[in-house]
């Protein structure tokens, strides 16, 4: 009874220090499971909030959020029936009073009551707390250090992260489970164990697996991933093939192997990681007016159950950073990521090795030693469920148009994933949307037949002189994932292949259709912001420039076609106006007003035609069906027919259709792209470019219809061959 009582004075106490001190941030939405409480009251359900080690201050975190949610208080009893604990907690660890007990007292008779009960239930929610890892306002390099990780903290570690993580904290409630649904369970697949020990293994399968998905895999260190690998018996085998056909001794084939590793290998380090959040949260203040990011909640929907394969297009050096950047603001780990060798520049290197990067050369060259140990480590890094990322495209875009897929790093993921020991994968397809570009310069230099400079730590930090300058804002957004195991399916490939054997038929055309549906699926996450459309209309007129009353009236026409001829659900389009296009454009000088004939014009500013062409193809896509219809219907202008059959509109269409999806990868299939050619031609009616008198199509001879039909052509005709 004494100790209840001090129980319950120190952990007031500690309520009061916390409450001045601590204001916790929880992810994810909670709305469902404050619906399952709330109907599960009326069922007079207890609940039991689960956690993994026994802490005070986290509990007493836990019970002020759940009233705050409206649910049921963490430190109110539960009572079930004439059954009656004190708390509403359940630590799967033993207590300090029982710690040689396998299971936790209270779980023991919980089970024992519902065994006795069959209609009593419980429902356990599990609750993930780590300090120090939502790090929005964190500024402390020392602070960073000290961020929760894997390890169970001590006494004075936990006392350190409330002293330093006081506003930095995170707190997740997931999905509540029935301890009745898990006993029933237990007798089913595990008859010869008591039900406790089934649900301790399963509760605490899935506390690894929601901390995986925050923190990433329970790494060790660089060596020791090394020397594991070296011993695995694909490795071994390939050392000795290398040994044989290039005359070297084992040793010394041994030693190359050990130096491809050493060269390939991340040095993942939870100090890097918080260290470059807080120096990039002080970059993007400088460089960036904000980050947008779109559709987030679908990968942390995904990251619990699948392994997470991040497949973004490649625009920037800056990608690297950003989509890592992004993913651990949101509270998932972030990926490891397959940088080009040329990256592995002098303490650059270094830092990019600490924060998950994994270096690959640009060819293998038939190197069968370099390719097995590649492969390997790739291997083991999806049997730890290691999120991995690369780009779809290999190298940057100079054009802003997306870029055929290298499938190389695809075509190794399936392989591995087909070998065994990983989750089923997700690909996620994200799209990159800028404003500006770090190397814009570069690229118009580039773009006007310079040859392409090799990275260097002079030219990064020479392209870093540049954060005075304003570049607007980036986008990042997550597109479509794309599940393997659903083309697998499809293709009939086989469910097991081996590192050895040459790729089956069904398993190359799965990695092309995962390749395939991937680029379809970035263009799908298109982001319409104002640069790239006001790129589209001024790069589509004479000269570069147009009259403010034409290019307001183009802007409303390109906005209305896009809200008619929706390209995609995922796709975002700017809230700004049309007047606040033109003034943002001006404000990133990227445009200017000039007068001409007592008139106010807008033309592209001085040098920057390249870079807009750059911002105009990233969005070309959307608009490529109407120009393929609106060249159609300028030839026949041309013929001096002002009238075409719709049959004969929509078979020339439908002809010339597989090559602009091909370059444009397009999402339609020839046989959906015939309702998109009716969408399209209802917008043309709207704004009187065309009538349409039962099957025949006119057009419109109106100087304004014609200037715009001809836009449009223009398009088709100066992006494709």
């Amino acid at each position: 009874m004494a100790n209840s009582a001090y129980q319950k004075i120190y952990r007031q106490l500690t309520k009061k220090i916390l409450d001045k001190i601590v204001s916790p941030q929880v992810l994810g939405d909670t709305q469902a499971l404050e619906n399952t409480v709330q109907d599960n009251k009326l069922n007079a359900l207890p609940i039991c909030y689960v956690i993994q080690d026994d802490s005070t201050s986290n509990k007493v975190l836990i019970d002020n959020e759940t009233k705050k949610r409206q649910l049921s208080p963490a430190f109110s009893p539960l009572v079930l029936g004439d059954y009656r604990e004190d708390d509403s907690f359940l630590t799967l660890e033993p207590t300090k009073s029982n710690a040689s007990a396998y299971y936790p007292d209270k779980l023991i008779r919980l089970v024992e009551y519902l065994l006795q009960h069959p209609e009593s239930d419980v429902l356990l929610v599990p609750v993930t707390i780590l300090w120090g890892r939502a790090p929005e306002n964190e500024d402390s390099w020392y602070k960073a250090l000290m961020a929760d990780a894997w390890t169970k903290p001590t006494g004075i570690k936990q006392a350190l992260n409330i002293t330093l993580y006081g506003r930095e904290n995170y707190i997740e409630f997931h999905q509540a489970i029935s301890l009745r649904a898990l006993i029933n369970t237990a007798t089913e697949v595990a008859p010869n164990f008591a039900p406790a020990h089934y649900v301790v293994t399963e509760l605490n399968k899935s506390f690894n697996q929601y901390k995986e998905a925050i923190l990433g895999p329970d790494l060790s260190d660089r060596r020791n991933v090394i020397n594991k690998l070296m011993i695995t018996d694909t490795i071994k085998e390939a050392i000795l093939k290398e040994s044989i056909h290039k005359k070297i001794s084992v040793n010394e084939a041994e030693n190359l192997a050990r130096h491809y590793l050493d060269e390939i290998v991340s040095d993942f380090s939870y100090s890097t990681l918080r260290f470059a959040e807080i120096a990039l949260t002080k970059l993007w203040t400088q460089l960036y007016d904000g980050i947008e990011v779109h559709n987030f909640d679908t990968v942390r929907e995904l990251a619990k159950d699948y392994e997470i394969v991040y497949t973004p297009c490649h625009r920037s050096h800056i990608d690297y950073l950003l989509l890592s950047y992004v993913i651990y603001n949101r509270g998932l780990m972030v990926p490891h990521i397959a940088a080009g060798i040329n990256l592995n520049m002098p303490v650059v290197g270094q830092l990019m090795r600490g924060a998950g990067a994994y270096f690959i050369r640009r060819s293998f060259n038939g190197n069968a030693l370099y390719t097995a140990v590649f492969k390997e480590y790739i291997h083991s890094m999806l049997s730890r469920n290691t999120p991995l990322e690369y780009f779809i495209e290999g190298g940057r875009s100079r054009t802003g148009l997306l870029l055929p897929a290298k499938k190389g790093m695809l075509a190794i993921t399936i392989q591995s994933h087909l070998r065994g020991n990983s989750k089923p994968i997700a690909f996620i397809p994200t799209y990159f949307g800028y404003e500006k570009l770090l190397e814009g310069s570069s690229y118009i230099q580039e773009l006007g037949g310079q040859k392409k400079q090799a990275e260097s730590l002079f030219g990064l930090l020479k392209s870093f002189k540049k954060i005075e300058k304003v570049f607007g804002i980036v986008h990042v957004n997550f597109g479509e994932p794309v599940f393997l195991d659903d083309l697998l399916k499809k293709n009939e490939a086989p469910k097991k292949v081996s590192l050895q054997d040459e790729l089956p038929i069904s398993v190359k055309a799965t990695v092309d259709d995962v390749a395939h549906n991937i680029q379809e699926n970035i263009n799908k996450a298109v982001v319409i912001n104002p640069i790239s459309l006001i790129s589209l209309v001024l790069l589509n007129a004479p000269t570069y420039s147009l009259s403010e009353r034409d290019v307001l009236q183009r802007l409303t026409q390109f906005r209305n076609l896009l809200q008619q001829h929706h390209y995609d659900d995922r796709m975002q389009i700017t809230p700004l106006s049309n007047h606040e296009i033109i003034q943002y454009a001006i404000k990133l000088k990227q445009i200017e007003f000039i007068e001409h004939d007592n008139e106010r014009w807008i033309k592209v500013a001085n040098k920057q035609e390249a870079l807009l062409k750059y911002f105009s193809n990233n969005i070309l896509h959307t608009f490529m069906l109407p120009a393929l219809i609106a060249d159609v219907l300028k030839n026949q202008l041309e013929q001096e027919n002002t009238s075409i059959s719709k049959l004969e509109l929509v078979t020339t269409v439908v002809a010339r259709y597989p090559d602009i999806q091909k370059i444009f990868f397009l999402k339609w299939s020839v046989d959906e792209v015939l309702d998109e050619i009716d969408l399209i031609l209802t917008y043309f009616m709207t704004e009187k470019l065309i009538q349409i008198d039962g099957e025949q199509i006119h057009i419109v001879q109106a100087d304004e219809a014609l200037g715009l039909l001809s836009s449009f052509a223009l398009l088709y005709e100066v992006n494709t061959p």
